[in-house]
């Protein structure tokens, strides 16, 4: 069974229309959660704890999506033997 990894994390950005982090040093890693409910419960949670920055921003990023098994290996993978 293919498993749904969701990661949520978010931090300060220099301008809210855009997705750039003021300091990636800081971003805010919530955590990696194994389907997108739970990850948007965690996502909910985060963004209302920051509901007064309008800079702040949470974010959900789709993990399952970077990699399909299916797919062959890319050649820099296969560098690492």
């Amino acid at each position: 069974m293919t498993q749904r990894l969701h990661l949520v994390f978010g931090g300060e950005l220099i301008d809210p229309t855009k997705n750039a982090f003021k300091d990636v040093d800081a971003i805010d890693i919530v955590g990696m959660f194994p389907n997108y409910e739970t990850a948007y419960n965690a996502w909910k949670a985060a963004a209302q704890r920051t509901v007064d920055n309008a800079h702040m921003r949470y974010f959900i990023a789709h993990i399952h999506r970077l990699r399909d098994e299916e797919i062959a290996a890319s050649s820099t993978e296969e560098l690492g033997n």
